[in-house]
């Protein structure tokens, strides 16, 4: 019998309907069934990063999200690239982690659903972030996956099977972490 796994999905973008949110809600739905996922909904409501206020008692939505990455045991990360890098709200919630120990040695990856030729940038800001975490980085998890608005079925998830099945792997790799 397989080992459940628990995997957060925290999602770099506040846009409602994105096409982050719609990778990350695809790897809900193509779960393996040894697989669980939290969809990590918290994003617009931490406060601005201030190491004088990374102290106890820590903020409330801080705490949320340092709790919900505990309780994971993996991490799959969608984020768009804004100006070459990562979105300031999503550095910021990345931020809050350094503080903690909550991600450290913990399986991360993450979907770049960037069109060709596009992403680099936030790649490249992710891992840096990530390494100074203490993140275990799960290479083979760490993949682009394109996806523009015209692959989003109507019912808001990656209509495309080949599309979904690389989200499924992704998943299971980070499972096996």
């Amino acid at each position: 019998m397989p080992i459940n796994r628990h995997v957060l999905l925290i999602p770099g973008s506040l846009r409602a309907g994105s096409t982050n949110e719609t990778v990350l809600r695809t790897a809900a739905a193509v779960a393996p069934e040894s697989v669980t996922t939290t969809y990590y909904t918290g994003l617009a409501g931490l406060p601005h990063f201030n190491p004088d206020h990374d102290t106890d008692p820590l903020p409330e939505p801080v705490v949320e999200l340092r709790a919900a990455i505990e309780a994971a045991d993996a991490l799959l990360i969608c984020t768009p690239e804004y100006a070459g890098t990562l979105p300031g709200s999503f550095k910021n919630l990345l931020d809050w982690t350094v503080g903690g120990i909550e991600i450290s040695d913990k399986p991360v990856g993450w979907i770049n659903a960037a069109a060709p030729g596009r992403g680099q940038g936030a790649e490249a800001a992710l891992g840096t972030v990530l390494r100074h975490t203490g993140a275990a980085l799960v290479a083979d998890a760490c993949v682009r996956v394109p996806l523009d608005r015209k692959g989003v079925g109507p019912d808001g998830l990656a209509a495309d099977p080949l599309v979904r099945a690389r989200i499924g792997e992704v998943l299971e790799l980070l499972a096996a972490g």
